[in-house]
């Protein structure tokens, strides 16, 4: 797999963020981790994100308001959300934030490595 550009990791669970960025290292994609959104966004990842992985629940700043403030910055990294809720209001909110998708916890492996390149190819390749 090509290298796409930097893959951030978004998530206040470390052993889970851990996770996530050594499963998308395995398959070459060049990783940050951040352990909060205000982290993220004040990091120099930021900038050179192409792709999001952020979860939906965490202390400060959700993955929810992260993607609308990414928004706002004219951030256009597609942001994929991971979630282990199911609430209907919840999910609702995460549809209209503009994600790509939202994940479920416990996800697979693979279905994570395909959103993530089908958010990271250009349309038409």
């Amino acid at each position: 797999m090509a290298n796409s550009g930097l893959i951030a990791v978004v998530d206040d669970d470390s052993s889970l963020r851990t996770a996530l960025t050594g499963l998308l290292r395995s398959v070459g994609y060049e990783t940050h981790g951040s352990a909060s959104a205000e982290e993220f966004l004040a990091s120099d990842a930021r900038p050179r994100a192409a792709c999001i992985i952020t979860d939906i629940q965490m202390p400060g700043m959700n993955g929810i308001d992260l993607t609308h403030r990414l928004a706002e910055i004219g951030c256009t990294a597609p942001v994929i959300l991971i979630t282990g809720r199911a609430e209907p209001a919840l999910l609702r909110r995460a549809e209209a934030s503009g994600a790509v998708c939202i994940l479920k916890k416990p996800f697979e492996a693979e279905q994570l490595i395909d959103w993530v390149a089908r958010a990271v190819t250009p349309i038409g390749d």
